[in-house]
């Protein structure tokens, strides 16, 4: 099988659809031989900052002389990105082989796995083989019966926080939210909350709604759990060149990633580690200060163009929204931002577009590669009827290139921002738009 062979088996039409439950991927597992039971995992799910906080944790891990495995969703350019070893991508002749040796077996079960559900087996495979120490494994969305949730004893389940996305899979209140995300947490398995609802004082204090499930939960499998504590956090500096902080007995640790709310992320991977040592497992300080130092993670305020600056943000979702325009504040507090956006339909798109208005000057949509995206002419209209000049665009490459000129000519700051099913398109246009005029920024 060639990689272009593994990746047209992979995304064939047999395995599309998300069909949640567990029996799938178990049969799929038990036919390979169970390569998950093989392994040692950090489970990680959250409505927001997982990807991140995988990312720093990985990091640290790799430092730390670990042999790391990364599993993660969506990639933003490349499929290899899902699966990384010791921080690279998986070669593409390793993904052929495995996915090789895992597709026989896909196609022999009556009830056939779900494009996602194929997508963990062969990972799974894939760290067994390459003789992984630890694998960083974030859940595709919920974590009860995602299919990552076959994991059985984890070193620790970690959830990141919980607010409203997904609400036509996951319940429409953030307690149903909670109680799927809450289902990762695994029987005498630590655990580790690192949302903001953590009463003071958890004897007595009035819990949050995420929190008292998930405290719950874990009391009721006598697991272990873990919190952040954001009170002991402070932010030195943040600003384009990334930022420093303090938490707790760890001083001036550097982070490049931009973004306000990348301190946070880096937190609950601290946190992470933390819960790591209480197992047994040490992490010396200079592996987790040059984990953090050397990470890299993109599309979160990661900086395209420094002249006319040019920032691109995953946010796409009314806490990632949140997130960004707090960004855009603390970075512009004296000027308006030029966006360059497209959105998922089944989005809260109108709430977004409301958060960001008071922060934006003149807006270019597109329609991202998705057949969930809204057009870019109705976000178009969206942005008119709050006052601002909106233009849509068939052609992404088009919005880019025009976007960047109008920004440069004002000196305009440009955020390109509501998915990270854009970023890869947007990619290609950058590199159009930088070999046609021939200039590098």
């Amino acid at each position: 099988m060639t990689y272009d062979e593994a990746l047209a088996f992979i995304h064939s039409v047999s395995w599309k659809g998300s069909r949640p439950g567990l029996s799938r991927i178990k049969k799929l597992c038990e036919m390979l031989g169970d390569p998950q039971d093989k392994l040692k995992f950090i489970h990680v799910t959250g409505t927001n900052g997982k990807g991140s906080t995988c990312a720093m944790t990985e990091s640290i891990l790799r430092h730390a002389g670990f042999r790391t495995g990364l599993f993660t969703s969506p990639y933003v350019r490349r499929f290899n990105e899902r699966i990384t070893i010791c921080g690279e991508p998986v070669s593409d002749s390793a993904l052929a082989r495995v996915t090789a040796k895992v597709k026989p077996f896909a196609e022999e079960m009556e009830d056939k796995p779900t494009e996602f559900e194929l997508i963990t087996a062969i990972a799974f495979q894939l760290f067994v083989e390459e003789k992984c120490d630890i694998v960083v494994l974030e859940v595709g969305m919920g974590g009860r019966l995602d299919s990552t949730n076959v994991v059985a004893s984890p070193l620790v389940s970690v959830i990141t926080g919980v607010s409203l996305d997904h609400t036509a899979y996951l319940g429409d209140t953030i307690e149903k939210i909670a109680f799927e995300k809450a289902g990762i947490i695994k029987p005498g398995c630590p655990a580790l909350y690192c949302g903001t609802d953590v009463p003071a004082d958890k004897d007595e204090g009035l819990s949050g709604p995420a929190y008292t499930v998930v405290s719950g939960k874990a009391r009721e499998l006598s697991s272990p759990l873990y919190t952040c504590d954001y009170n002991r956090l402070k932010v030195i500096s943040a600003n384009l060149d990334g930022s420093v902080f303090n938490y707790k007995t760890l001083d001036h640790l550097v982070i490049p990633l931009l973004g306000l709310y990348q301190p946070s992320n880096a937190v609950k991977a601290l946190e992470t580690v933390r819960v790591l040592g209480e197992s047994g497992i040490s992490i010396p300080e200079k592996a987790i200060r040059d984990g953090l130092s050397s990470v890299r993670w993109p599309a979160r305020f990661e900086k395209l163009y420094s002249s006319p600056l040019v920032l691109y943000d995953g946010g796409h979702n009314p806490e990632g929204i949140d997130a960004a325009v707090k960004t855009i504040k603390a970075y512009f507090p004296e000027r308006r931002v030029n966006i360059l956006t497209g959105v998922m339909a089944d989005k809260d798109y109108r709430l977004m577009a409301s958060e960001l208005s008071p922060y934006v000057d003149k807006v270019f949509t597109v329609k991202p590669d998705n057949p969930r995206s809204l057009s870019a002419e109705e976000l178009a209209e969206l942005y008119s009827s709050l006052g601002h000049e909106a233009k849509p665009y068939a052609d992404i490459n088009e919005a880019f290139a025009d976007a960047v000129k109008v920004s440069a000519a004002t000196g305009t700051p440009l955020i390109c921002l509501g998915t990270l099913y854009m970023y890869s398109t947007l990619m290609d246009a950058k590199e159009l738009l930088d070999r046609t005029q021939g200039i590098k920024r």
